[in-house]
């Protein structure tokens, strides 16, 4: 027979995702601490994070023009670090195949 569903409080979940997001700790060491899947503890972290942006949002009103300037140019160094964290993935992948190809050959 399956295993019982857990559940958690609001509270609990909230505090769980407080656990990473104010503090260094990566969320495999609280799901482990807590006794809880790391798949769990992501969403919670990620609902709350939207949760913490959605309140912050309503108390700042729109953007100044040197903001949304400022966030565009962001978005635009964001989306090429991107690209370069990509790209490395690529070269670091295939730099390993070449050298297990290498270690296979006598």
């Amino acid at each position: 027979m399956g295993a019982t569903r857990r559940k958690f409080t609001l509270e609990f979940k909230t505090e769980a995702a407080h656990r990473v997001i104010d503090s260094a700790t990566f969320i495999p060491e609280v799901a482990s601490e807590l006794s809880i899947s790391q798949e769990a503890l992501y969403r919670w972290v990620k609902d709350e994070r939207i949760r913490l942006e959605a309140a912050s949002s309503v108390n700042e009103g729109p953007l100044s023009a040197d903001e949304r300037r400022e966030l565009i140019k962001l978005r635009r160094e964001m989306a090429e670090l991107k690209k370069d964290n990509e790209f490395l993935g690529k070269a670091a992948a295939y730099f390993a195949a070449k050298q297990a190809n290498k270690k296979d050959l006598p």
